[in-house]
């Protein structure tokens, strides 16, 4: 967990300089709160994944697609709330999200990869 807190505090550090470099025009203005939405996913995936490697290593695949599935859900439903709201640049919104979501895919599939190969 500590890992998945470290990332986000050197991407918030690098959203927080994004305006003074000039960058401020990829960004939506709610980037802070997608940015808060996966540090909280992160850390319930992390949450589940350490109780499913915890009791029984035979249900981790269960637990780890289970995971999956729930990310994916609450994102939609996260989105869904936002758009229903209506946003200025929803397309923008859309876009760093995502970006936002590969980046947190990428890095929790490398810290799951790297705990399974030690174990």
């Amino acid at each position: 967990m500590l890992r998945s807190i470290l990332a986000t505090l050197i991407l918030g550090i690098v959203l927080f300089l994004a305006p003074y470099i000039g960058l401020d025009s990829y960004l939506h203005p709610y980037i802070w709160y997608i940015l808060a939405f996966f540090l909280g996913i992160s850390f319930l995936i992390h949450r589940l994944m350490e109780f499913g490697l915890q009791n029984n290593k035979e249900k981790f695949v269960s637990f780890y697609i289970s995971t999956i599935v729930a990310k994916l859900i609450l994102s939609l439903i996260f989105i869904g709330i936002f758009l229903y709201k209506g946003l200025s640049d929803s397309f923008l919104f859309v876009i760093n999200f995502f970006a936002l979501y590969l980046f947190y895919t990428c890095f929790e599939i490398y810290g799951l990869y790297r705990n399974l190969r030690r174990d």
